[in-house]
């Protein structure tokens, strides 16, 4: 196990994040950590490592970008003096430009994209002990749907920046392509983006294995 006693472990994303967590401090009692990975996360952590002690804290904001994590980069996350920082967005950046086309203010190409991410986690870099970088996904088999190509793309900058910034790496899409052979799309996320328990589950899940967790502990 990576995590050391009594840290804060900080996650921030959009909506597959934030899955209806309190405002404005994601964390506490009564389903704050919301209902998705960060809570199946926070679970088991204490379930099985309760030892630890971990603080764990959600910064997920429903429909945001890469910008707008930039926004509000210092509050969320410098502020939050956090031991631990896991970064997933880039959804809402590649979905904007499909389900929305013709508003192009609101897309957030690829360049920008890898330009802002990069520009977050060295910003981050020097505050936080250790640092999870989680890619976007598809739920979509066809790999040569051009949406599930967009984020795979995508995928690949967060994979890229990883390596540069020697931060820990988790490819959310290669873990739900294993599901994606035995169960239909709509089954794991009605709109291919937003996942069922078992969706959540697979993220946490990938989430733990990155960070060393045991399965089998007694």
């Amino acid at each position: 196990m990576k995590l050391d006693k009594g840290q804060k472990l900080l996650f921030i994303g959009d909506s597959v994040t934030d899955c209806e967590r309190a405002k404005p401090e994601g964390e506490g009692l009564f389903a704050a950590l919301g209902k998705g990975y960060v809570s199946f996360v926070d679970g088991l952590l204490q379930a099985v490592y309760p030892e630890l002690g971990t603080r764990v804290v959600n910064k997920g904001i429903s429909g945001n970008t890469v910008r707008d994590l930039k926004n509000r980069w210092q509050e969320d996350v410098i502020d939050q003096k956090p031991d631990w920082l896991s970064i997933m967005i880039g959804i809402n950046d590649v979905w904007r430009q499909y389900d929305t086309p013709f508003i192009k203010d609101w897309h957030v190409y690829i360049e920008e994209y890898e330009q802002t991410l990069k520009e977050l986690v060295l910003e981050a870099k020097p505050y936080v002990k250790e640092m999870v970088l989680m890619t976007p996904f598809y739920l979509e088999s066809n790999e040569h749907d051009q949406m599930r190509r967009s984020m795979d793309q995508y995928g690949q900058v967060v994979k890229k920046i990883a390596e540069e910034t020697n931060c820990l790496f988790v490819d959310t899409q290669a873990a739900f392509n294993r599901l994606l052979k035995d169960l239909y799309p709509a089954t794991i996320a009605w709109d291919r983006v937003h996942p069922s328990t078992a969706g959540h589950m697979v993220l946490a899940r990938a989430f733990l294995n990155a960070i060393d967790f045991d399965w089998n502990r007694a």
